[in-house]
């Protein structure tokens, strides 16, 4: 492994830039900014390295960037109901920086930190201490985010937290994904598969309803081989909500702790390249990038446009804290968080 180190600088400090390369030559490029991932470089059928992740051509442009592009999003990832929450008892109000919801852990969340930043011989150690009453969650938080990139092209992300009191936490990873290309345009072609026969109906805000249903005969199944874009403009009233897709889906057989190999996998049939994510978080919240259009400009001197990345946030579910009959998120004195979610990758000839 080749380890290089680059410094930004920013209104939020130096931003830290990892690169680190395999023997084969493929690569990632990590970012102290939100422990976010910035590139993923692997071949496509030919051996072409290329990068396969959405980014910003500035290192800057990722504070405060609406997308959440790359980066871990938290206390609490994906929506928490009108900001209210119960911890031991007591009410808190959150941000409701999704107004009428709270998001991602408010404005100021995991995703626009700075993180302190361990490496070592092939990856990086992300670390954040989360004050009690920072974005009114309670407890004092110690996160860690832990990368690993392999010789066989895998990506790990070990996250552990502890807290010194009673608090709710739910972390993922929020990378946009094309592996025609970062920059190669809708994502819509790319097929996708999933261990998830029943997916999380929502309200016309996105907060889900308390129940699990079946997937089949409906847009929201994936059991099998389908691209994107088969069926996400059917007139079906969650993918109208959402303008595509944006929702959770319950990864069959899970059980805490218990690591569900090749969870989702994602294909492009142009470039050959595969994508399988493994990980033992119970759902998996599906976003086309409905509305990626104005962000930030790419290496390629423009904007993205809507759909041209897809983000496979393997998480715990929304809404959780609210909603008791969902796995707990709930994160006790004494106890620790531990997830994993590792993204591996090869090629289809």
């Amino acid at each position: 492994m080749t380890v290089e180190e680059h410094s930004h600088p920013s209104e939020k400090g130096a931003i830290k830039l990892i690169r680190i390369e395999n023997a084969s030559g493929a690569y990632v490029m990590l970012s102290s900014f939100g422990a976010g991932i910035v590139e993923v470089g692997v071949p496509d059928r030919k051996g072409k390295i290329e990068n396969v992740v959405l980014r910003y051509a500035d290192p800057g442009a990722y504070i405060y960037d609406g997308p959440c592009m790359g980066k871990i999003p938290g206390r609490y990832a994906n929506r928490i109901a009108e900001g209210k929450i119960k911890v031991a008892g007591r009410e808190y109000q959150l941000d409701c920086n999704l107004p009428p919801h709270h998001l991602h852990g408010g404005k100021d969340g995991f995703s626009n930190r700075n993180w302190d930043a361990e490496i070592f011989e092939n990856g990086v150690r992300f670390s954040y201490t989360s004050a009690d009453g920072e974005e009114a969650y309670p407890g004092n938080l110690k996160v860690t985010a832990t990368y690993r990139w392999s010789d066989d092209n895998r990506l790990s992300l070990d996250i552990h937290a502890e807290s010194d009191g009673e608090t709710v936490v739910n972390l993922t990873n929020h990378t946009y994904w094309n592996l025609e290309g970062a920059d190669a345009g809708t994502a819509l072609h790319h097929e996708m598969k999933m261990k998830a026969s029943g997916w999380l109906p929502t309200d016309k805000t996105q907060i889900p309803l308390g129940e699990i249903a079946p997937v089949k005969g409906t847009p929201m199944d994936f059991t099998e081989w389908k691209e994107l874009g088969k069926d996400i403009n059917e007139d079906f009233e969650a993918l109208k909500i959402g303008k595509g897709y944006d929702h959770c889906w319950a990864i069959d057989g899970w059980v805490e702790g218990k690591l569900i190999e090749d969870a989702v996998e994602l294909r492009d049939n142009k470039s050959g390249r595969v994508m399988k994510i493994s990980s033992d978080q119970p759902g998996v919240q599906v976003y086309t990038g409905n509305w990626l259009k104005g962000s930030a400009e790419n290496c390629s001197g423009r904007g993205y446009e809507d759909y041209d990345g897809v983000a496979i946030e393997m998480q715990g579910f929304p809404d959780a804290p609210n909603q008791p009959q969902f796995p707990s998120q709930t994160l006790r004195k004494g106890e620790c968080y531990d997830r994993n979610i590792t993204f591996s990758f090869s090629v289809e000839k």
